[in-house]
């Protein structure tokens, strides 16, 4: 049965989200100044992309029943392009979407609902995952490599955690809002696009990728921030898919997590490197953007106390993250994807084991979630830390060679996924012997 309320919430949760695509556009500008006009178009593009795609298959794959728990069926109802001329596919009284039912999730939205809710998330990932691309790769390889990742690659963790017949799902392993299928994720597949992406500047000559200079413009800046911040508010309490009690003690958790977080980078930061007060912004915002990831996977599980404790671990974390990825001269990732995305995203799914509390997971729809050890789990706690580290390592491994694997073909069809070099980088003698 149509829970009209579930509807609306969700439908409002899923506006929101979408409004992050384009914020993360506006982070890059914030961080790397307002010459960088290609972060707005290539947000822009993957928002319309992720539509399209997703709707003409790429629902189906993530969502619908899977075959063997690995890929979802792509020709199951409302098929594709959502139902195509069909008056029926989408209509109220019949397209209470399959997990959405008794049995599954029991939340009663329509296939449209999650439809959307669902590919506004597909679409911020890949917006996570283009903060390495910045200006170097060409265009018309990205828009073919954006289409696979919302055929394919985007999918696949989707359809392994998020579809209740995947087979992680079915191995008890849980995932709240994306902190494995959105950031730990994102952070695979951005890994394999600056590992194509070297290779080709090696070939070039270049002893280092060059760098994306700090030119911070705070307006901006704040303005991200703001923007996502805010779109956290679907994107985690719509990950309930209800409106109901839980949905509110997310949106608490979620809020205080980031709150701590931004206190913790800040206070880090100054002990650690006495920055001046005008670059703090910069860890403000990581530390916002920081704790929003770590509460992510967790938030439909914890308490709002495990949610300050959780940002309190969040600053020491991302500095640590910064130092040793800036230790690399081998990518560019001014942006953050790796110290905050990925970094945070495996760090909150690693602590679904320690600080979940099965009454908060039962009104999330994951009754069977077990207490963390830090909540008397024991041994299910463990075997639980078992679940999401096997999960980490699957969904790591195959996201990252199926991103890798289509950048070089797309870089045999395009004869390379790069944009020329800039003049500042550093050319070397070719010696045959490429470190790739």
């Amino acid at each position: 049965m149509v829970q009209t309320t579930n509807n609306l919430w969700v439908l409002i949760a899923a506006l929101l989200v979408f409004t992050m695509t384009i914020s993360v556009g506006f982070l890059e500008i914030g961080e790397l100044g307002e010459g960088l006009h290609f972060s707005l178009l290539k947000t822009i593009l993957i928002t319309g992309l992720a539509l399209v795609v997703m709707a003409i298959v790429g629902f189906n794959t993530a969502f619908a029943p899977t075959a063997g728990g690995v890929i979802g069926r792509p020709f199951y109802s409302p098929g594709f392009f959502l139902g195509g001329f069909s008056t029926h596919a989408l209509s109220a009284t019949s397209s209470v979407w399959w997990s959405m039912r008794a049995g599954f999730f029991n939340t009663g939205l329509t296939s449209a609902t999650y439809f959307l809710f669902e590919t506004a998330f597909a679409a911020v990932t890949l917006a996570l995952v283009a903060l390495v691309v910045l200006r170097k790769m060409k265009l018309k390889a990205f828009v073919c490599y954006s289409i696979v990742y919302f055929v394919l690659i985007w999918n696949i963790p989707a359809a392994w955690i998020w579809n209740p017949t995947g087979w992680l799902a079915r191995k008890g392993m849980v995932d709240f809002a994306g902190g494995l299928v959105v950031h730990g994720a994102a952070g695979a597949a951005g890994l394999a696009i600056v590992l194509q992406i070297w290779r080709e500047e090696r070939r070039l000559g270049l002893r280092s990728s060059p760098q994306a200079a700090i030119k911070l413009s705070p307006g901006w800046l704040t303005l991200a921030v703001l923007l996502l911040w805010v779109g956290w508010f679907g994107f985690n309490p719509g990950s309930v898919l209800a409106f109901n009690n839980e949905a509110m003690v997310v949106v608490i958790t979620t809020f205080l997590a980031a709150a701590t977080c931004l206190c913790s980078t800040m206070f880090c930061a100054y002990v650690l490197s006495k920055q001046q007060p005008e670059l703090q912004i910069l860890y403000a915002v990581n530390g916002v953007i920081m704790g929003l990831i770590i509460i992510t996977p967790l938030a439909g599980f914890v308490s709002p106390a495990s949610a300050i404790i959780l940002g309190l671990c969040g600053g020491p974390l991302f500095l640590i993250g910064e130092r040793v990825v800036g230790r690399f001269s081998w990518f560019s990732d001014p942006a953050g994807l790796f110290p905050g995305h990925l970094v945070g995203g495996l760090f909150g799914i690693v602590m679904i084991a320690f600080f979940a509390q099965r009454q908060f997971a039962a009104g999330s729809g994951f009754p069977k979630l077990p207490n963390g050890l830090f909540f008397g789990g024991g041994g299910h706690a463990i075997h639980q830390l078992g679940v999401e580290l096997l999960g980490i390592v699957t969904v790591m491994g195959a996201v990252f060679f199926l991103s890798f694997a289509t950048v070089a073909v797309l870089a045999r069809v395009f004869g390379g996924i790069i944009n020329p070099p800039t003049a500042d980088a550093e050319p070397v003698a070719d010696t045959g012997a490429h470190a790739y």
